[in-house]
């Protein structure tokens, strides 16, 4: 059953998804309450909204380390402390519920992570974040980039749509970002896009009028580009079949969770 938009539902999907202060880097550092101003909320209840975010992935990582299997697993990783991780990514990384921010409760202290994912952000747009990966000097980046480039315009019944950002320009950006980086090729993990369920992405009633959607076929052109790199490629895809909110493209807790799982998985048996 799809769940009824209510004033506070949808500040909760806001606070969840959006994070102004990295897009507006130009007004300088943003204090809590300025940020609460935009989304209608004082400081306290916002601050009460992002713990609890928080909150939920630090219990689905104590969750999955209860398992003793996943634990051993866990402790191959090859993040050490003193490193520093970057994610680049758009909305499936920028979520406060996101595999990364799970991943930050799995590491042990001294890693430092560092999400620089936007939601909405295309590859074309992530390239201007290279003067900020100089700055930062990442140990490690982890990129799951791809999705909003293909997200397709004028998509309906009749029509099949023109991509946002083309094939061919997807696979320019995303070789550019890995070769600008300054990263060795052993620092560099790709993450898929995650799978879209394609009828419910093309039934959701915001994306229908607005006259976007996604297919199936184009997300499988970027995994496929991606799992063809000598660099990790950690394919999200089946993983994350059937974990998505109403929309079809957004993942809920359970698929994040999911997407941890096959990150782990992946880098643990690359460390074996």
């Amino acid at each position: 059953m799809t769940e009824k938009t209510t004033p506070e539902n949808l500040t909760h999907k806001l606070v969840r998804f959006q994070q102004p202060e990295k897009t507006l880097r130009y007004l300088g550092e943003l204090p809590d309450t300025r940020l609460a101003d935009l989304f209608g909320l004082d400081a306290e209840a916002y601050q009460k909204l992002l713990k609890d975010l928080d909150e939920q992935t630090r219990d689905t990582a104590a969750e999955l380390l209860d398992d003793p299997a996943f634990a051993e697993r866990a402790d191959r990783l090859p993040f050490r402390p003193g490193q520093r991780i970057v994610a680049l990514g758009e909305s499936t990384t920028a979520d406060r519920l996101s595999w990364f921010s799970i991943l930050r409760h799995l590491l042990p202290e001294g890693v430092e992570l560092v999400d620089l994912a936007v939601s909405g952000s295309t590859t074309t747009q992530a390239l201007a974040l290279l003067p900020q990966l100089a700055f930062l000097r990442p140990d490690w980046i982890l990129c799951m980039l791809g999705a909003n480039d293909a997200q397709r315009l004028g998509r309906g019944a009749e029509a099949a749509g023109t991509r946002l950002v083309s094939e061919a320009e997807t696979e320019r950006n995303l070789l550019a970002l890995r070769d600008l980086s300054g990263l060795g090729p052993d620092r560099w993990i790709w993450l898929t896009p995650s799978s879209v369920d394609q009828a419910r992405a093309d039934a959701y009633p915001h994306f229908r009028r607005a006259g976007i959607g996604w297919t199936s076929e184009d997300v499988d052109a970027v995994a496929d580009f991606l799992l063809g790199r000598p660099e990790l490629t950690v394919d999200t895809r089946r993983a994350t079949e059937g974990l998505h909110l109403d929309d079809g493209v957004h993942l809920t807790l359970e698929g994040q969770r999911a997407v941890t799982l096959a990150l782990v998985d992946s880098l643990a048996r690359e460390a074996s």
